[in-house]
C-alpha cells in the first residue's frame, strides 16, 4: 500500500472489518479474503457473525470473528487485542458498522439518538484510536470509513443517521489531514454508498439499543411512507456484494472518495450546491 501508488497485492496482510456480518461489511470481508488477506470480522450479532465466518472459512480463507459492540470503547480495545493476538499486526481497518432509527428527529428518543451516535460516530472514533497506533507501526496501511450519501446531503426521517454520517465525512477528512501531517504512509478511503441494497432497511425491526430486536415499529403514516420509499429505492439498485471489490480497488489506488452508485443522487447534490450559492 505505497503512498500515491497502486497496490499490486494485499495477500498476507491483516484487515479488520466492523459490521461484517451482513451487507457491505460482509462484501468487503469477502473481497479481502479473495485477495488473500487475513480478515477479522466484527459484529454485535453473534449468530450472523458466526455464519459469515463459516462462509469465508469454507472458501479456505483465514478469518476469525470477534463479537463487538463498536459503541463500547472497551469492546473495541478487546477487538484490537484479539487481532494482534491472532495475527500479530493490522494493516487495514474498515469502519462499516452502522444503525438507523427513523422518525421526526425531535420525536426520536434520547436512547435511540445515543444508540445511533454511539455506533455510527463513536464506533469509528473508538476504532481509529485503538487501531491506528498499530497500523502506524507497519510500513504501510489504510483506513476505510463507510459513511453514506446521507453524509453528503439531507434526507427526510433520517435525523440521527444523517447527523452521524456527516460526522464520519468530517472525521475522515480530519484523519487524512493528520496522517499527512505526520508523514505516515497510511491512506484513507471514505465510502459514501448511494442506492445500494443493504440490510439497513430491515435492521430497524431486527435490532435496537443494546442489540435487542424491536419487532414492529410504530411510525406516523407520513414517516412510514417516506421510509417505505427509501426502502423501495435502495432495494431496486446495485447489490451490496458489488461494493467489496470497489473498496479493494480504492485501497490499491489510494483513493479517498468512493461513491458506489452515488451518481443517482447527483441531482440532489446539485440542488444543495445551488441552495448554498444562493444563501438559502
Amino acid at each position: 500500500m505505497r503512498k500515491g501508488t497502486a497496490v499490486e497485492q494485499l495477500e498476507g496482510r491483516v484487515a479488520v472489518v466492523t459490521g461484517a456480518s451482513t451487507g457491505i461489511g460482509r462484501s468487503i470481508a469477502r473481497s479481502f479474503a479473495s485477495a488473500g488477506m487475513h480478515v477479522v470480522l466484527a459484529s454485535q450479532n453473534e449468530a450472523r457473525l458466526a455464519a459469515a465466518v463459516a462462509e469465508l472459512r469454507d472458501t479456505g480463507a483465514t478469518v476469525v470473528g470477534v463479537p463487538t459492540d463498536v459503541s463500547d470503547e472497551a469492546a473495541v480495545r478487546h477487538l484490537a487485542d484479539a487481532t494482534l493476538d491472532e495475527f500479530g499486526a493490522v494493516h487495514v481497518l474498515v469502519n462499516n458498522a452502522g444503525v438507523y432509527a427513523p422518525g421526526y428527529l425531535w420525536e426520536i428518543s434520547s436512547e435511540d439518538w445515543e444508540w445511533v451516535v454511539g455506533v455510527n460516530l463513536w464506533g469509528p472514533v473508538h476504532a481509529i484510536r485503538a487501531f491506528v497506533p498499530h497500523i502506524l507501526q507497519q510500513p504501510e496501511g489504510h483506513v476505510v470509513n463507510v459513511s453514506s450519501a446521507g453524509g453528503l446531503m439531507p434526507a427526510r426521517v433520517h435525523g440521527p443517521y444523517c447527523t452521524t454520517k456527516h460526522g464520519v465525512v468530517g472525521l475522515s477528512k480530519a484523519l487524512k489531514a493528520d496522517l499527512e501531517l505526520k508523514g505516515a504512509n497510511v491512506g484513507v478511503t471514505l465510502v459514501c454508498p448511494g442506492a445500494v441494497v443493504t440490510a439497513i432497511t430491515s435492521q430497524v425491526e431486527n435490532t435496537g439499543p443494546g442489540g435487542v430486536p424491536r419487532g414492529s415499529v410504530d411510525l406516523a403514516p407520513e414517516v412510514q411512507a417516506a421510509w417505505d420509499s427509501i426502502s423501495a429505492y435502495t432495494d431496486a439498485d446495485i447489490p451490496s456484494d458489488d461494493v467489496g471489490d470497489m473498496v479493494v480497488q480504492a485501497i490499491r489506488e489510494n483513493r479517498f472518495w468512493l461513491l458506489p452508485n452515488g451518481e443517482v443522487f447527483f441531482p440532489v447534490f446539485e440542488r444543495e450546491l445551488d441552495d448554498l450559492k444562493a444563501g438559502r
